[in-house]
């Protein structure tokens, strides 16, 4: 079951994996096959192309990116019981994991995409080798996935243009430039037989706020167990993770790194492409040294950027 059909131009997936229960799992990779493994989750509604950028800054760095479709997301398929919740989500990962041959992966997640890594090795799921969350953490603000619920609920019965999407996009992100072509937002929809323009994701699926002290107790105790290198990169413009929810992460992961990019919203990886993957292919560079000698860019000392390894700041 989809949204609809997919619009001309929208890019086909590189790879279709098998999920949990079966589900077709459509993903993306690049760089060498035989480099250190990064598999990149984006957050709720969006896709694997969110990652397009990242990934080939990691895949001539030395690594080799995986980036996939969460289930009822993008080319991915919906599930069958409209259940998405966490769990089915950490069993999908493993499922992508052991297509390649189950090697010890980084893994980066967004929002959706970060607690899922963060269960998956706090809970010992999965065998990793670093982690890298992306403006979520133990302690989110409820005003912020608010706010996600009603972008996710505009036009339950579809738009009727490119344009109206477009606008609806930048009443939640009004920090981003407008884009001049909306060519780009094919891959964020799907055109229905009534000539309607619907998201690309299972409508069933919503960003679930009706238990957030059971989520918060999981993610922190998943946090305290954390051992391996990890790093937090938080957007200063976004008002799900405040820097109040960050620090609570760092004392919860004292050994852990943190960025705080600010003049990125939520979508960090999105709203600034160039300074993210920079950031985090230097952190790899540091604790996950790709095959051979990486070939990474050279770090931009940048004053939108502030690094923290535990409460130390030090500004660029």
């Amino acid at each position: 079951m989809s949204a609809g059909t997919r619009l001309a131009g929208t890019t086909d997936p590189m790879h279709i994996w098998e999920g949990a229960g079966g589900v077709k799992i459509a993903g993306d990779s690049w760089g060498d096959p035989g480099g250190h493994l990064v598999i990149l989750q984006h957050g709720g509604g969006q896709t694997r192309h969110a990652w397009k950028h990242t990934g080939r800054l990691l895949g001539a760095a030395g690594y080799h990116a995986v980036a996939f479709d969460a289930r009822g997301h993008g080319d991915s398929d919906w599930a069958p019981d409209g259940l998405y919740g966490q769990d089915i989500m950490v069993e999908d990962l493993k499922c992508v994991i052991a297509t390649f041959g189950n090697r010890r992966p980084v893994l980066v997640g967004a929002s959706m995409g970060g607690g899922t890594s963060l269960v998956a090795i706090g809970e010992e799921h999965v065998n990793a080798t670093a982690l890298v969350l992306v403006d979520i953490a133990p302690r989110i603000e409820i005003q912020g996935i608010d706010k996600i619920q009603a972008f996710m609920s505009l036009k339950p019965d579809g738009f009727d243009s490119l344009q109206e999407v477009a606008d609806a996009i930048a009443s939640y992100q009004p920090h981003r430039e407008a884009p001049k072509n909306l060519d780009g937002l094919a891959k964020n929809v799907r055109l229905g037989r009534d000539g309607k323009y619907r998201w690309h994701w299972d409508p069933r699926f919503r960003p679930q706020r009706h238990d957030f002290t059971a989520r918060a107790i999981r993610l922190t105790e998943c946090a305290r167990r954390l051992r391996l290198p990890a790093l937090l990169v938080r957007g200063g413009l976004s008002d799900v993770l405040t820097e109040e929810g960050a620090q609570d992460f760092l004392r919860l992961c004292p050994h852990s790194e943190y960025i705080n990019v600010t003049t990125a919203g939520h979508m960090v990886a999105g709203d600034r492409n160039d300074i993210f993957g920079t950031e985090v292919i230097a952190f790899l560079a540091r604790q996950v040294p790709a095959a051979g000698t990486p070939t990474f860019p050279s770090q931009v000392l940048n004053p939108q950027t502030t690094r923290a390894t535990g409460h130390m700041f030090d500004v660029p």
